[in-house]
């Protein structure tokens, strides 16, 4: 716009000096004594000096130029003007985002929604207007206002729509909207089933929905697409898996257990964590006989206090062979607390008190505890040693009890 005045004020200026050389150049005594030119037309004559002619032709060909230029310049005039509102607004609009952002960032949030419609509609960045305003109405808690900026965002940019639907997602699910999340997810999904940020929030929901069998399908993708870092989708795979299998394990049907756990890859079946959950729920339903054999070679590669006491559990027909393979673990664990309660226990079942007598003792020197202490209670009161067996129980109670003070201590809020 400024060059365009510029051109306009110097063909202006152009037009009056040819004007006044027009007017004045034939009235100088110079040009009068110059050879002359007689031009004829009908009943006319027009006798000038050559030099006249000349400058006649000079002055009319920069008149008719500067006139062409300004007549051009003047019809380019309404287009230069609209550009300048133009740009006027587009700066004005910039100025509006950057205010907005800051104060988004800065957590005002109704100043930025402010800031950010007010040009909206008039920018080039009119999605990120929205989407930002969107994001500061829902953290305002103006859920209206919020499901508003998001349409317009759609009908500003319907090339945008997976960036405002993803927005929408990602605030219902902040929100703990999780079934309106999900609902979101999946019509992105259809339309962009690859898409990082839509599988990742996906996983996020059926999360917190608790719906683990579609997340286990849903890992596969996950891992395709490299969506988690692999450490992150390892977490996410024990923690899906071992949600499904605690879910199973309510039913407490052998079959379910057992088919689930063979769904889960071969990799994980090897994660202790998963095993403990699967040998617990076989036990718990009944089936400890047809998980024995593989939870004692589990506790050769992987010497756990859950594995011991889950196999403590395990009730099979000739507690006296079970008792002989526990003891076993005496060659490398024979100072284990948790494994001589464990065999003081399998003792009992397989009805030799004087072995299970001084398992139980061995332990308690190792390691007192509250069911050791039950255990060797309950046989010497079978036994008739009442005194003994009630400062078993004593002293077990008083263990029970620190462990509740210290509990208390550890989570006083709880």
């Amino acid at each position: 716009m400024q060059a365009l005045r510029k051109q306009l004020i110097l063909w202006s200026a152009v037009l009056l000096l040819a004007v006044v050389a027009a007017f004045l150049l034939p009235r100088l005594k110079l040009l009068q004594d110059a050879g002359y030119v007689l031009i004829g037309w009908g009943q006319w004559e027009i006798e000038l000096t050559a030099v006249t002619l000349v400058l006649i032709f000079v002055i009319g060909f920069v008149l008719f130029y500067a006139a062409i230029h300004l007549v051009g310049l003047l019809l380019r005039l309404p287009v230069a003007m609209r550009q300048r509102r133009e740009q006027a607004r587009s700066e004005a609009a910039i100025r509006s985002l950057i205010q907005g952002l800051r104060q988004a960032s800065e957590g005002n949030w109704e100043q930025a929604e402010k800031q950010l419609i007010e040009h909206a509609a008039v920018s080039g960045h009119s999605l990120v207007h929205y989407l930002t305003a969107a994001r500061a109405a829902h953290r305002r808690g103006s859920a209206k206002a919020r499901d508003e900026y998001l349409r317009r965002a759609i009908e500003a940019s319907p090339d945008a729509e997976l960036a405002a639907r993803l927005t929408a997602a990602e605030l219902h699910l902040e929100s703990g909207d999780f079934e309106q999340a999900l609902e979101a997810l999946k019509r992105l999904d259809k339309i962009a089933p690859a898409n990082a940020q839509v599988l990742k929030l996906l996983h996020q929901v059926y999360a917190r929905l608790g719906d683990w069998d579609a997340l286990a399908k849903l890992l596969p993708r996950l891992r395709k697409n490299k969506v988690l870092m692999e450490a992150d989708l390892r977490l996410l795979e024990l923690e899906t898996y071992g949600n499904r299998l605690r879910e199973a394990a309510k039913g407490r049907d052998v079959k379910t257990l057992q088919e689930l756990w063979g769904q889960i890859p071969e990799n994980l079946r090897q994660e202790t964590e998963l095993q403990e959950i699967y040998f617990a729920a076989m036990i718990e339903a009944g089936a400890g006989g047809e998980i024995e054999a593989e939870l004692r070679r589990t506790l050769g590669r992987h010497w756990r206090d859950t594995l011991v006491v889950l196999y403590g559990t395990v009730e099979l027909a000739d507690p006296a062979v079970q008792l002989q393979h526990a003891e076993e673990w005496l060659r490398r664990h024979g100072n284990d607390p948790v494994l001589l309660r464990v065999l003081g226990k399998l003792a009992l079942r397989a009805g030799d008190e004087a072995k299970a007598e001084d398992y139980l003792r061995r332990s308690l020197e190792a390691g007192p505890t509250v069911e050791a202490y039950r255990l060797l209670g309950d046989l010497l009161q079978r036994k008739g040693a009442v005194e003994e067996a009630a400062d078993c129980y004593r002293r077990g109670l008083m263990l029970a009890s620190e462990g509740v003070i210290e509990e208390v201590r550890r989570h006083p809020e709880g």
